[in-house]
């Protein structure tokens, strides 16, 4: 089994001829994701690549393919409103990869979502995978193997070193979800960590966070009261300098309250299987699973 999504999912890609979109397109299809429609206003009535239909909007594509999931790959200042699109569409799950999203944007978007019962995962995000029967976002698939372990992610390329660690020693992924790095984003570490407690295909868990806010250490209080599945987790940013940001919008600390220091000691009170260094998932996890 997985998370969010899996071989039913039915792909609508909003900005779907943008260099961004047509890229990731193309890989998602070749991974086997069933791409059903794509969006781009103008350029209702062609086809991508002589097989994935164009609409003008969102609702066409939905009423035409019955798609049931949306990646948005659009500029910035047009992604809270495709989020939008998305959700008055009645799609159930809404993936924005886009980077620099205004967060007054998303703090108006966000509760529309929520309103019309959609989940979002992102912005500012690689997506998520369930490997060998989709993907969703920007992940390899190449580095991706399936198994019983799932992961939920702060960062991109972390999310990436990791999964390569656990599939070049044989431990495959349930799914693997890249949440994102910005202030406000439609999933986080505890929509993740009770849905792999509920998936009777995840074995085991990895949380990757990061410094800044106080998201993991309310991660870690839930893992100590409602998750029995093995957890193992890791804080990026461990040497970072306070003050200073560091790349992710969200990856920021104040005062005292988003150290690493911090994250990793509410880790250990949780039971969570504390890695020091990206390999050092292989070792825990072999101890609990």
């Amino acid at each position: 089994m997985s998370i969010f999504i899996d071989r039913r999912t039915r792909l609508v890609v909003q900005g779907i001829t943008g260099r961004e979109g047509s890229f990731h397109t193309r890989q998602m299809l070749e991974y086997g994701t069933t791409v059903v429609a794509g969006v781009t206003p103008g350029k209702g009535g062609q086809r991508f690549d002589d097989k994935v239909p164009i609409f003008n909007t969102v609702a066409q594509a939905v009423a035409d393919t019955g798609a049931n999931a949306s990646v948005i790959y659009v500029p910035p200042a047009m992604a809270a409103g495709a989020v939008l699109e998305a959700a008055d569409a009645g799609l159930a799950l809404i993936v924005c990869i886009t980077e620099g999203v205004p967060v007054l944007d998303m703090a108006r978007a966000l509760p529309f979502v929520r309103s019309r019962g959609a989940r979002l995962i992102g912005p500012n995000c690689p997506g998520l995978i369930t490997p060998g029967a989709s993907k969703v976002g920007i992940i390899p698939g190449n580095i991706c193997a399936p198994g019983r372990v799932g992961l939920v992610s702060r960062s991109g390329t972390l999310t990436y070193e990791v999964v390569n660690h656990l599939t070049r020693n044989g431990i495959g992924q349930s799914t693997c979800v890249g949440i994102g790095g910005d202030p406000i984003i439609g999933t986080d570490f505890i929509d993740c960590l009770r849905a792999f407690q509920a998936d009777a295909g995840t074995d085991a868990i990895v949380m990757l966070g990061e410094i800044g806010g106080t998201d993991e250490q309310r991660a870690a209080s839930f893992v100590r009261e409602h998750v029995t599945k093995p957890v193992v987790g890791f804080i990026a940013g461990q040497t970072a300098p306070k003050g200073r940001r560091m790349g992710h919008a969200g990856a920021i600390i104040s005062g005292s309250s988003g150290t690493a220091e911090e994250k990793l000691a509410a880790f250990a009170a949780a039971g969570i299987g504390v890695m020091r260094r990206p390999i050092d998932v292989v070792e825990l996890l072999q101890a609990k699973v």
